[in-house]
Order: structure tokens, then sequence, then C-alpha cells
């Protein structure tokens, strides 16, 4: 029956049709402007009134930069090359002010046979940066990256070499002692490191430098820091805090979810005041205040001072990013670590942190860019940031008074191009840890 069946059925194909085109609404260009832009009346009125604004934008905005002048030696030339090529009523960006002062943007007052000096730094900065950031690249390197930091200074401020040198005799002599208590205990190794590395630093360093310097004089020609200005004062400041408050943050919001009521009401207590307290403040406070709780004559050097409050600032904020990603890892990981025997601190660095700075990655990097376009607040300590203080001094001349938005779009270009391409270095680092869901 079934074989009668099968033979009185008249629509069975022996023969596949041939592969066709899907609808052109469904696919390709069509189909993107359908789900993202008029997906809907509301999604459409404001499709159209984006439009317009950006129509009005253009409108207004590209004669203005299409009448750009770039060689000029002053402003009134700028307009007035403008004025014979476009009409007297016309406007034009005068780009001539920083084919010019360039340099001053990004060296401020750094001495101009000196430039060498904080370009090496960042083009050291990049390769010491390598490989910490990207894992192809061979970890001998690493050796660098933990160098870097004091040939860094060296390279910008310059001055005897073995300052540097004996300061790394501070970490080199702090980890010796950690080596050697760290059989008794973890923690007693670690404050005996720090105990260690501090007395040698604060008694030690400076009369063995002196003597060092004395015997075998050699190092830079020294650049104050109120010579420092522009890009190279924002990077200086910036990347510092920024490699600075990472193992600061962690370490506090470890404290925070300490058992220990001491580390836990010193953390909190930290945490809460530097997140209730404005930047501008902190930076006051290193300003004007510091000096007063210092010894007479002591010379504490005005970025360092800056550096040190912007790393606690940031640090703050980067301890409660890391605790919410510790409050997300469920209570089997830390189990998990109690089950193979591994004591706070192995348990810690190879099964709690990894997961939990995978977590805190977009708000630890949305903190670091934060960070970074903060350093413009320095001008207000006297300092030279990029977007006020370098405009300021290159409106103070004569020949460029009254120019306004060509400064601003070129610092804020150069801001655009650093954060953006944390963010995106951000979100490639979430593809690569993303082990969910494959």
């Amino acid at each position: 029956m079934s074989d009668t069946h099968a033979q009185t059925v008249p629509f069975v194909r022996d023969t596949m049709l041939p592969q066709a085109a899907p609808p052109a609404g469904q696919a390709g260009a069509v189909r993107w402007l359908r789900e993202n832009l008029f997906s809907g009346w509301v999604n459409t009125v404001l499709t159209l009134l984006g439009l317009l604004a950006l129509f009005v934008l253009v409108k207004e905005m590209a004669p203005w930069f299409l009448h750009s002048v770039w060689n000029a030696n002053t402003l009134t030339e700028c307009r007035q090359i403008v004025a014979d090529r476009w009409g007297p009523d016309a406007t034009g960006a005068c780009w001539a002010m920083i084919r010019e002062r360039w340099p001053q943007f990004l060296f401020g007052f750094y001495p101009s046979n000196l430039y060498w000096r904080p370009v090496t730094a960042l083009v050291l900065l990049f390769v010491a940066l390598a490989p910490v950031l990207f894992p192809g690249v061979p970890r001998r390197l690493m050796v660098f990256s933990v160098l870097y930091p004091f040939l860094g200074f060296w390279l910008l401020w310059g001055g005897s070499i073995w300052l540097p040198v004996v300061a790394i005799l501070g970490f080199v002599i702090g980890y010796a002692v950690w080596r050697v208590l760290q059989r008794r205990s973890p923690l007693l190794a670690l404050l005996g490191g720090i105990v260690a590395a501090l007395v040698w630093w604060l008694f030690l360093a400076g009369p063995v430098n002196e003597a060092l310097t004395s015997a075998l004089p050699l190092g830079l020609e020294m650049v104050r820091s109120d010579r420092f200005g522009g890009f190279v004062l924002s990077l200086t400041i910036g990347v510092a805090a920024i490699s600075l408050s990472l193992p600061l943050g962690i370490m506090l919001a470890l404290g925070r979810q300490s058992d220990m009521f001491l580390i836990k009401t010193m953390s909190v207590c930290f945490i809460e005041f530097i997140r209730g307290v404005p930047l501008i403040t902190l930076l006051f406070t290193a300003s004007l205040l510091l000096n007063y709780f210092l010894p007479p004559g002591t010379n504490f050097d005005i970025i360092l001072r800056v550096i040190i409050m912007v790393t606690l600032f940031a640090a703050a904020y980067i301890a409660e990013v890391i605790r919410g990603g510790l409050a997300a890892l469920p209570r089997g990981q830390y189990e998990a670590g109690n089950a193979l025997g591994l004591n706070y601190f192995q348990a810690q660095r190879l099964i709690i942190l990894p997961q939990a700075l995978k977590i805190s990655i977009p708000g630890i990097v949305s903190t670091f860019i934060g960070l970074f376009k903060d350093t413009t607040l320095v001008i207000f300590v006297g300092l030279l940031d990029p977007l006020k203080g370098i405009t300021d001094a290159v409106r103070a001349s004569t020949d460029w008074k009254g120019i306004y938005w060509e400064p601003y779009i070129f610092v804020g270009a150069i801001f655009f191009l650093f954060c953006f391409g944390m963010s995106r270095y951000s979100m490639h680092l979430e593809r690569r840890l993303k082990r969910d869901h494959r």
C-alpha cells in the first residue's frame, strides 16, 4: 500500500532547484537600514532629525575647513589670505599656527636641542609595553619593562645616572628580604621587604648616590619640571599614574574584601575618602599643602607630587571596579582554591584575580581613559597642560592673539587618538580572553 501511495504522489521532486539570491529587503544595505535606522516610526523620526542636524553642521563647518590656511606667519596674515581668496566675508581655519607651534604643544618648553630624549622615552615606552600587552612578544623583554620607569625618568629629567641605579637597588634589597622571610610567613615577608626598601631609600640611598656621583660623574643635562609641558607632561603623568594605580587598586580591592578588621577598615576609609573628594582638591593639596608636612628645605618635585595624588585618586576608583569583578565570581571559585590546598596568595594569583580582572576590563579601561583626560587639570597647579596652558602661552604672542578653535581641535584630536587606541585595545583584550560559550 505504501508503494501504491508513493507512485500516486504527483509533487515529489527528483532534482534540486538552483540556489536563488535572498530578497532585496532581507540582505545587504537595505536590511541594515531597515533594522538600524528605520525599524519603527520613532527610530525613523530620530534618524531624519539626526540627518538634518548633521547636514546643518556640515553646511556651517565645511567652508571653515575648506578655506584653511597652512602657510602664514601671523593670524592677521591668515585672515588676509582668506579674504583675498574667498572674499571679505569668508572665514577659514588658520592651521598655520599649528604648523609653526606644534613643538610647543608636544614638548612644552622642553629645550629644543634635547627633544630626542622625550622622543626616545616614548619609543622605549612602546617597547616596554609590548610584552605586557601582547602575548606573542617574548617574555624575556619583561626585564626591560621593569627597568623602563627608571630609564624613562632619567631620560626626561636627566641628572646623574646613579640616582635611578640607587632607586633600583632599593627594590632589589626588598625582594631579597622577601625571599629570605617567605618560608616563615608570607605576611612577615611582605612587611619585611617593604621596611627594608624604605630604610634603604630614606637613609642610605642619598649618601650612596652622592658617593657614586663624586667618584664617577655620569649623567645627562638636567631639565627642571617647569620646562615640561604639552603632551610630554600629560603622557608622563598619565602613564605613571596608570601604571601605579592598577596594582594599588588591586591591593585596595583585596583589602576591602579581607577578613582582617584593621586592613578592611583602612581600605574602606581610604577608598571612600578619596572618592568623596574632587581631583582638583587633591591637586591643590599636592601643590600647596604637602610642603607643610615635609622637613624644611625639602625639594619635592611638583610633577612627582601630582603623580602621587593622581595615582591615589585613580586607585580608589579602580579598587571599586575590581571589587565588582570579585563580587561577580561565584563562591565556588574561592572554594576551589581551598580544595586544591592553595593558600590565600596562591588562590588569588592563580584563580580569583585572573577571572575578576577579565570581568573588570571595561571599567578599568574607562578609568584609565578618564585619568588620561584629567591630566589637563594640572593647569590649576601651575603646570602647562596641552589644552589650556600651552594654548594660553601661544595666545600670549601678539602673532597669534585671538586664535580660538584651531588649538582646541588639534589637542582634542591627539587626545582622541590616544583614548580611542586604549578603547580598541580593551575590546581586543576582551575578545582574546573570552572563554565562555565557545
